[in-house]
């Protein structure tokens, strides 16, 4: 069995309670693994937890949040321990995320070139030619058509898709091992979109590079990862292989996801949905936070349920749904 590139470990992840005291968890007691060359989806709705995640992995918390508890291993390395300089030697060289809005990542009174290359420069000892050559040629990776003339343009003479893959292109500048990209075709059109999924597939094979995709969407997930981890109210509450969670899911909450996708309704039918909201982390109710919207819960679920081993995935469910969904 190989080593996973990145093994997650009871991550916890607070926001306030300064000075020993216990903050709202964002995150609570999640742990998952990442393979060199495969694709892990993170999903869930928003509020889940997933981006705090990826933020959590990448070590860009804001005060107050903070890293209160866990394992981030990465090759054998935990970030979560690591000294900020020794942090940036990683991230963007090693760790590249890829942000859902770009304006978060892009300087808007500075060219892409200025931007691109000041990346390059950032970890590579390399003339600003050289430097130059590899920004250009990760913008032609990602479609961007007369990327020699538009390395002079600035972030606002793109449209939004355009840009979006302008911060796909810099967090490949330096070929990292592993990509976090959180929700990176939202704004993307259906054809641009389908085109930066095939090329992450190709990176994958190609360059061995590991890929943790957060997102809502299922289609996409079915499509390019192959492993799932589903989050609910800031808990991982089943993980498997795509194949066999979205073909079988056993939690009720996943279940509930793929049942709501407008693609498995008939015409004329009512769209399913799951009742109620996803709690806020204030609001949380006792036991099972996925209790209170659940037909199949009980006084059992009054406890928080552990991840149960089922076959080749876990569940935190005492009620796991037993068969298919048709």
């Amino acid at each position: 069995m190989t080593t996973p590139l990145l093994s997650v470990s009871n991550l916890v992840t607070e926001f306030g309670g300064e000075k020993g005291a216990s903050g709202l968890k964002a995150v609570n007691d999640v742990s998952f693994k990442v393979e060199r060359g495969r694709v892990l989806g993170l999903v869930g709705e928003s509020g889940s937890g997933k981006s705090v995640t990826g933020f959590s992995v990448m070590r860009l918390l804001e005060r107050p949040g903070r890293i209160a508890s866990g394992q981030i291993i990465f090759d054998g390395v935990d970030l979560a321990r690591l000294s900020n300089e020794e942090m940036r030697q990683i991230r963007g060289k090693r760790i590249a995320m890829v942000f859902q809005d770009p304006m978060m990542t892009l300087n808007p009174v500075l060219t892409i070139e200025t931007q691109m290359v000041e990346a390059v420069r950032a970890h590579d000892q390399v003339s600003k030619t050289i430097a130059r050559q590899r920004a250009r040629d990760a913008l032609g990776l990602v479609g961007i058509p007369s990327p020699e003339e538009r390395l002079s343009s600035y972030p606002h003479q793109f449209s939004g898709g355009m840009r979006q893959r302008v911060v796909i292109a810099i967090a490949l500048l330096h070929k990292p091992e592993l990509i976090i990209a959180d929700e990176p075709t939202t704004a993307l059109d259906v054809t641009i979109q389908s085109q930066i999924i095939s090329e992450f597939q190709k990176l994958t094979e190609e360059s061995d590079t590991a890929v943790i995709w957060i997102t809502h969407d299922l289609a996409i997930v079915s499509r390019l990862a192959d492993d799932i981890a589903v989050m609910y109210a800031g808990r991982l509450v089943e993980s498997g292989p795509v194949s066999s969670v979205l073909t079988d899911p056993k939690h009720p909450y996943t279940a509930g996801l793929i049942a709501s996708v407008p693609s498995r309704n008939r015409r004329g039918v009512p769209l399913r949905q799951i009742p109620g909201m996803t709690p806020a982390i204030t609001m949380l109710p006792k036991g099972c936070s996925f209790r209170t919207r659940c037909d199949r819960a009980t006084d059992e679920c009054l406890v928080v349920p552990p991840l149960f081993p089922q076959q080749e995935r876990f569940v935190r469910c005492f009620h796991p749904v037993m068969k298919a969904m048709t």
